[in-house]
């Protein structure tokens, strides 16, 4: 069977504020009432396909288990990256697990923050390309163009090899607005969709062929790679020291086994503000809301406000981008969305925590959510799943002071363990070992007040932890 290999890796920094480095869009509901992870991942459905293997970042890798799990989904494995080198060294890590069953065993690679509404045309295409990717081909998905995009790369096609599928002539980067349009009037040019179908074995022999030096360190940080928990980290150093390359690039323009096959599976990348505005639902007026919106004579938007997030409330606008969560809101010319990701790097490059996390941070074991942040105190709110505890810990510079709000919570203080009970508090002094855990069955929930001269993240001595972080 194919072995889906889902690449989960991306930042999505075009999507800001709602996709952050911590939680980036393919971890996000975006079009649908799930992540576009799991989207991608029931596209590709048991017993037809083996089950998925993801590769992803490490900083997201609780989420990304916590995700699949709720929804049902038992991938084959989940593989660590310490940094992103993109997805030649990806498919080739994934390439090297896949061939440890079956060297000659399908995977298929799909981004995990595309959209499909019709993705029962892409296995109808699968199926037209297996054959092919059998015979040792390396076959990509090309998407039927719907107009002259500069955006993407095309794909010219050549020969018929079998029904369906044709030989590449070539790959194509962004043209311009005329030669797009010649690409549409000419017929024979697709979108890249970098969607990949091929032979673990043939694929690794053309990487090895074309870029050794990405083959050589990927094989090294796949045989140096160590199992943590659920995960298999890949070893770092070695990862590093890999070359950062798309698989475009580095074997699909210089391979002479590439194969395409045409598809219209209602496909888009969301890779900005524009493309959600694009498979929304528009009103009279063109324009696409979501959430608590308000409008009166607004033409051609997009509005969108999150469910923890104020309303928005629109007059007399026409072709604005304009997105609203807890702590922050964006408003764009939807000509210029491209251009959000520039003032994510400007937050990030001046420290801001907006870039990075929501007002919510997810860990493991539950949340937290800043609501007060002053000189020397900060108060938060924390919710601990049941059966979950944080790490055993203490804090140089901070004090604690914890009100149990609803649920039960066990506090080991020192040597002693505590019982809370809902409008019951504990004090934690500066120094002080400690640990926090829910006992019963329902979410606890508590709000935190720190006290001290430092009141950074960083300033968490863990001592241990159930989930290996240091």
């Amino acid at each position: 069977m194919i072995t889906p290999v889902i690449l989960s890796g991306g930042a999505g920094t075009r999507l800001w504020p709602l996709s952050r480095s911590l939680y980036p869009k393919q971890l996000l509901p975006l079009v649908g009432a799930e992540s576009m992870l799991v989207e991608t991942a029931r596209r590709f459905p048991a017993p037809e396909f083996a089950a998925p293997l993801i590769i992803c970042s490490d900083q997201h890798r609780f989420i990304v288990a916590e995700q699949v799990r709720q929804a049902g989904i038992t991938p084959s494995g989940i593989i660590l990256e310490p940094v992103g080198r993109n997805t030649a060294p990806a498919a080739a890590i994934a390439a090297l697990a896949v061939a440890e069953r079956d060297p000659q065993g399908l995977l298929l690679l799909a981004a995990s923050d595309h959209a499909m509404t019709k993705p029962e045309a892409l296995r109808t295409a699968l199926a037209r390309g297996e054959a092919a990717a059998k015979a040792g081909r390396l076959v990509t998905f090309g998407i039927q163009p719907t107009r002259p995009e500069t955006g993407y790369g095309y794909i010219q096609r050549g020969a018929a090899l079998s029904d369906g599928v044709f030989a590449i002539d070539r790959f194509v980067e962004k043209p311009d607005r005329a030669t797009a349009e010649a690409y549409i009037a000419d017929g024979g040019y697709s979108w890249n969709a970098s969607l990949f179908l091929f032979r673990a074995d043939m694929f690794l022999a053309e990487l090895g062929q074309h870029r050794p030096d990405i083959l050589a360190a990927s094989e090294a940080a796949f045989r140096a790679a160590g199992r943590d928990l659920d995960f298999l980290r890949l070893d770092k150093a070695a990862f590093t020291a890999c070359p950062s390359e798309s698989i475009d690039y580095a074997v699909m323009e210089k391979s002479t086994q590439g194969a395409v096959v045409p598809v219209d599976p209602g496909w888009s990348d969301v890779g900005a503000w524009t493309a959600l505005w694009e498979i929304g639902t528009p009103d009279a007026s063109g324009t696409v809301s979501a959430g608590d919106v308000w409008t009166e004579g607004v033409k051609t938007s997009y509005l969108r406000a999150e469910p923890d997030a104020p309303l928005i409330a629109a007059v007399g606008v026409e072709n604005l981008v304009v997105v609203s969560t807890r702590d922050a809101v964006l408003v764009a010319s939807k000509d210029k969305a491209q251009d959000v990701k520039k003032i994510a790097e400007k937050l990030k490059a001046a420290g801001r925590s907006e870039a990075e996390s929501h007002a919510i941070v997810y860990r493991p074991w539950g949340s937290y959510e800043g609501l007060v942040a002053a000189e020397r105190y900060q108060v938060k709110r924390i919710v601990v799943k049941p059966g979950e505890k944080l790490s055993l810990q203490m804090h140089h510079h901070r004090a604690e002071h914890w009100v149990v709000v609803a649920g039960t919570a066990k506090v080991t203080r020192g040597t002693d363990e505590h019982l809370i009970f809902e409008n019951q508090s504990i004090y934690i002094p500066m120094g002080e070992t400690h640990r926090l855990e829910n006992p019963g069955k329902v979410p606890l929930h508590l709000i935190e007040v720190q006290s001290g001269a430092y009141l950074g993240e960083d300033d968490i001595v863990r001592l241990d932890d159930k989930y290996g972080r240091n």
